[in-house]
């Protein structure tokens, strides 16, 4: 019994909580959902808006969505400016707080929340280069403006925004993500497209109380 709980946890089917000592569905179990043929509600539900910030912005638009303390990438738009940013593929699965995606989310829960979920990445942190006290900055900034902002994005020269997405009871559970070249996303318009992506937020989670 021991064995095939060992094997669950290691296939991310199961999760244990370590504050309580139960388990848990795995983020492996989400994953598997979102890759069905028949797409989950929240994909149905963003798709129209992520198209229309793609052809109104003019950049690739994504959705990430929350895995336990992971960011999974479900789907991206691509948008009508001749240079686009393809910064992560669909199915690439990063640690929250490595990405404006995941800042946008952290910045969504209550404090404490995120700050438990922080510490328990930052050894995970170094490969990508940032640490606990950086994203911890960023997810403040985040609150207080209502979007994520990378200004070094992981591809050079570019620039990310994103905002986070809610479920009917309020969590926090996918983002989206607008990824363009730096000198597209000024100060100015970084604050029109910040604001263009809350719209769409809002609007896909009424669509998720439905």
């Amino acid at each position: 019994m021991h064995r095939l709980v060992h094997v669950l946890i290691e296939e991310g089917i199961v999760e244990k909580r370590h504050k309580t000592k139960r388990y848990a569905i795995g983020h492996q179990v989400l994953e598997l959902a979102l890759a069905r043929p028949s797409r989950s509600s929240l994909v149905v539900a963003a798709e129209p808006y992520l198209s229309d910030i793609a052809h109104d912005i003019g950049d690739t638009t994504f959705l990430t969505v929350r895995t336990g303390v992971d960011a999974l990438c479900v789907t991206r738009v691509i948008g009508t400016y001749p240079v686009q940013v393809f910064s992560i593929e669909v199915g690439a699965r990063r640690p929250l707080g490595v990405s404006t995606a995941g800042v946008a989310m952290l910045a969504g829960l209550p404090p404490p929340e995120a700050h438990e979920i922080i510490i328990n990445n930052a050894n995970r942190f170094d490969a990508y280069r940032t640490n606990p006290t950086s994203v911890l900055e960023q997810v403040a900034v985040a609150r207080r403006t209502g979007y994520s902002v990378r200004h070094s994005g992981i591809v050079p020269g570019t620039k990310a925004i994103s905002v986070v997405i809610r479920t009917p009871d309020g969590q926090p559970c996918a983002a989206i993500t607008i990824v363009a070249v730096r000198a597209r996303l000024r100060p100015q318009r970084e604050g029109e497209v910040g604001e263009t992506l809350k719209s769409a937020a809002l609007a896909i989670g009424k669509l998720l109380h439905k």
